[in-house]
């Protein structure tokens, strides 16, 4: 899809979307975004086995990046997940195995791959992983060759580490940011990368990477970063009482994916559809303009574009159709989320409900599935459940399934076999 022709740069179509925050020299970039095609990067570490939509702000950025003629490259953090980021958290992060990172990897990449067109041509994005040029760094020869232009005293007051000074950072996490900057180093040396985006709270190591190239490369590279994305309700963005919303349709389905984005407030749709699709700006106007129950057709189309761009076409109708049969349309039921049981589980005094919650991972534990039924939040078949000692048995089982459904929203089909 062609940028629109009223956004003649990358940067001012990212004011028009949301995405633009800070800029370390936004007279000096946009110069340099119209001499010709950029190489900019952003880094993803491997902290889990997906990536969550906490990550879709940083990969829209890149796409839109490619979008514009320039190069992404997107960096994943063989090497930096072995320290942790500090930044946005209060505690130390849960150390990783080389095996775990490198599983993590595997799922991260593939991710990725579905966003950006990879490849060594003109244009084509690159995905790397810092791994390679930091794991067999020795700690003596780092320290002296990158370590000794880092001042402790500008470090203190980057923001990733001022506000963790009261909650403890350990020297293991303190030296993130020197990591980060060195990827900024190696990417300019090795692939000419003039430019560094992420989320707001990476503007401390941003401001890190940038200075070291100034000093060892003597190279003008820049840094953009995007707003922390929050709800209207002042949640953080892709959290539930689920959990985390996961790219990994393994994780988060991809029914469950398209219902997050169908249910968003009323507020959050015009400034998602900006976000988070990539929809002709001159559409996104026409739905931003919607009142009343029309909001609803936007919030479809919303959820339909992001399910799409994430889990595919073909995903996204299926999920479409799943959502209309649950809520009583003549949509296709197969998309929505479902668990087996075995029908001789359900002879005799049959199952508890509550454990059954907890099993097919609609709630944590116990003590959440019996709070949901006291609040009225549980159905079975269509009927709310009152009783917290409630047992599934044969008779719940019709056209070879139990429909459970937890709050308005979430539904989850148990196939019966056997």
């Amino acid at each position: 899809m062609n940028p629109r022709p009223d956004f003649p740069d990358y940067l001012s179509e990212m004011k028009w979307r949301g995405f633009f925050e800070q800029c370390t020299d936004e007279a000096a970039l946009t110069a340099l975004l119209a001499a010709g095609p950029v190489t900019g990067y952003a880094g993803f570490d491997p902290t889990a086995d997906s990536l969550h939509i906490g990550s879709l702000v940083p990969i829209m950025g890149l796409v839109h990046l490619q979008r514009h003629g320039h190069r992404p490259i997107a960096v994943v953090g063989g090497g930096t997940a072995m320290v942790g980021d500090p930044s946005g958290r209060t505690e130390l992060r849960q150390l990783l195995t080389v095996a775990d990172i490198e599983r993590h990897l595997a799922g991260i990449r593939l991710q990725l791959g579905r966003f950006l067109r990879l490849g060594a041509g003109p244009g084509d994005a690159l995905l790397v992983d810092n791994g390679d040029w930091l794991r067999d760094k020795t700690y003596i020869d780092f320290l002296r060759d990158v370590g000794r232009h880092f001042s402790v005293n500008q470090m203190l007051a980057r923001d990733s580490v001022k506000s963790r000074m009261e909650t403890g950072l350990s020297f293991l996490e303190f030296n993130y940011m020197i990591l980060q900057a060195y990827d900024f180093l190696v990417l300019n040396r090795e692939h000419g990368c003039r430019l560094q985006v992420g989320g707001s709270d990476q503007w401390g190591n941003i401001c890190s990477g940038i200075d070291l190239c100034r000093r060892l490369g003597r190279a003008e590279v820049y840094g953009l970063t995007y707003p922390l994305i929050m709800t209207a309700a002042g949640e953080k963005m892709g959290k539930t009482a689920a959990g985390a919303v996961w790219l990994d349709a393994a994780r988060t389905s991809a029914y469950e994916f398209f219902q997050y984005w169908v249910n968003v407030d009323d507020r959050d749709v015009g400034r998602f559809l900006r976000l988070y699709t990539l929809l002709p700006p001159a559409r996104i106007e026409e739905l931003e303009a919607l009142r009343g129950a029309d909001i609803r057709g936007a919030k479809q189309e919303l959820a339909l574009a992001v399910t799409a761009l994430v889990h595919g076409e073909a995903a996204a109708q299926a999920a479409a159709d799943a959502a209309r049969a649950a809520f009583g349309g003549d949509g296709d039921a197969a998309a929505i989320p479902a668990s087996a049981l075995a029908a001789a589980d359900l002879a005799a005094d049959g199952l508890a409900l509550i454990e059954v919650l907890v099993s097919a991972g609609l709630v944590e534990s116990k003590g959440e599935a019996r709070r949901l039924v006291r609040q009225g939040g549980v159905r079975v078949n269509g009927q709310a459940v009152a009783d917290e000692q409630r047992r599934l048995v044969a008779a719940d089982v019709q056209d070879g399934l139990i429909a459970l459904q937890l709050g308005k929203k979430r539904h989850h089909h148990l196939r019966v076999e056997g």
